[in-house]
């Protein structure tokens, strides 16, 4: 269990720096609303703003272990956490988040 945090933690620590303003960072109309974070989901790469405190919620960080287990993290470059699940699991988990 302990390996288990210590990748959520990593995911925690890349999505916190990915989302501090950095200097001469310039504002556009895709900018992430503070408290949340970009998800790339599924082949086509399809981007969800999501809260962070999803992050907490234990079927969202089960999804982020699965991903490591499997694939690992992918970090893009321009922000965001790709997660290789399909978009209709993804839409489900939410709307379970959502609802709890």
């Amino acid at each position: 269990m302990g390996i288990r945090l210590v990748g959520i933690s990593e995911a925690k620590e890349k999505l916190r720096r990915t989302l501090s303003p950095r200097k001469g960072s310039i504002s556009t109309s895709n900018d992430v609303p503070k408290g949340h974070f970009p998800v790339y989901v599924g082949e086509a790469q399809r981007r969800f703003v999501v809260p962070i405190s999803y992050l907490r919620h234990p079927l969202f960080q089960e999804l982020l272990h699965w991903a490591e287990q499997e694939f690992g993290y992918e970090h893009r470059p321009t922000g965001g956490l790709t997660i290789p699940c399909s978009e209709d699991y993804f839409l489900t988990l939410i709307s379970l988040l959502k609802s709890s």
